[in-house]
């Protein structure tokens, strides 16, 4: 039984990849053992940045005895093919959002990893932030009553202004609905429970779209999905939701409340681990400020709960149950079965009911610290 810190490879080095690297290389229970990229040079440069020992293509990461859990970071359209590979070459996978672009292969990974033994997870993690986790906590201590309904909007011109190559972004898988959409809807899922049924619509604003900067700058691409998207979603729990995806809004918005039968809770941007946080009671003429508690510390949060998971493990057990990890496989199915939802029901015209329930995570307990060496030595 392996002790000591896990040994984690990064497959894709692309412009996330940096971020994860950073924040991972803080966590004294992980030992960032390789890189992975299509390109081997892309590999190279950021193993080189990070100390890492051992850069190369996916076999030559998954052929390391070292490497124990895989953080596939490669564009969605992969998702599928290199959490498979993982999953039969004995390896725990985390990968980023969504898990894959069609529940029915995320459905099948999950299988795969509970015949193996194996933990699957997905991003995002950023509900495990300070901001997130004490908006939670706000709710349950009773901040506004009851929960009865959420409204969430994020809204701008896309992401081709600032990305080198967002071709990726208006393909299959992503979107505003696919790619900005799990921060809202796990955040969404974690506050008020599974989703029960959506209806929506849908709309592209243009047929192509211009590389803003890089030396890509110029050149135009295809848009394949639709680029603004507005849901409607009803709770097991009995709350509801309405929420807007934009690429097409000139003006830039984030929008995440909550209201309950006894005031308003303004939730922090679910795409950051901070705050602030705000409350406004029934009858109050001002919002007030809440205490944000917790850590901050970046994307990799949910790559550290599995690695404690995986040194706690015995036997599959994805989801909600204590112990678990948190950014659970089951968790990301739920919010790609919810996003598949509201595709098709923009398709249909007609509300379109989830397939299956998901036990929303546990939140994590006070004086969860994540540069804390919890597994004792390798």
């Amino acid at each position: 039984m392996n002790t000591g810190p896990v040994g984690v490879a990064v497959v894709g080095a692309g412009v996330i990849s940096a971020e994860y690297l950073r924040t991972l290389g803080t966590f004294p229970d992980i030992r960032l053992v390789a890189v992975a990229d299509i390109a081997p040079e892309r590999a190279a440069a950021a193993a080189r940045t990070h100390g890492i020992p051992l850069a190369g293509d996916l076999p030559t990461v998954l052929d390391e005895p070292d490497v124990e859990l895989i953080v596939n970071l490669t564009v969605p359209a992969a998702h599928a093919q290199v959490a498979a590979a993982a999953l039969r070459a004995g390896k725990h996978v985390y990968g980023e959002k969504p898990l894959t672009t069609a529940p029915a292969d995320a459905e099948k990974l999950l299988a795969e990893a509970s015949e193996r033994g194996l933990l699957l997870g997905g991003a995002p993690d950023t509900f495990l932030g300070a901001g997130l986790q004490s908006a939670l906590r706000a709710v349950r201590a009773g901040h506004i009553g009851a929960p009865v309904a959420a409204t969430t909007a994020v809204q701008s011109l896309g992401p081709e202004a600032w990305h080198p190559d967002p071709a990726f972004f208006y393909q299959p898988g992503a979107g505003p609905l696919f790619d900005l959409g799990p921060y809202y809807l796990t955040a969404l899922v974690a506050l008020f429970g599974a989703v029960e049924r959506v209806a929506a619509t849908a709309a592209r604003a243009k047929a192509r779209r211009t590389v803003g900067s890089g030396p890509m700058a110029g050149q135009s691409f295809p848009v394949d999905v639709p680029t603004h998207v507005c849901a409607l979603l009803d709770f097991a729990s009995g709350a509801s939701a309405n929420s807007t995806f934009s690429f097409d809004s000139a003006h830039p918005r984030i929008r995440f409340e909550i209201t309950g039968t006894e005031g308003t809770l303004a939730v922090p941007d679910p795409n950051t681990f901070r705050g602030p946080l705000r409350v406004r009671a029934n009858g109050a003429d001002e919002w007030r400020d809440l205490p944000v508690r917790g850590r901050t510390d970046g994307r990799g949060l949910g790559v550290l709960d599995m690695a404690r998971a995986i040194r706690a493990h015995d036997g599959p057990r994805d989801g909600g149950a204590p112990g678990a990890h948190r950014a659970s496989g089951a968790l990301a199915l739920h919010v790609l079965q919810t996003m598949t939802a509201i595709t098709r029901s923009a398709d249909r015209g007609e509300f379109t009911r989830l397939p299956a329930q998901v036990v929303p995570p546990t939140p994590l307990p006070d004086g969860w610290d994540p540069t804390a060496a919890t597994l004792g030595a390798a």
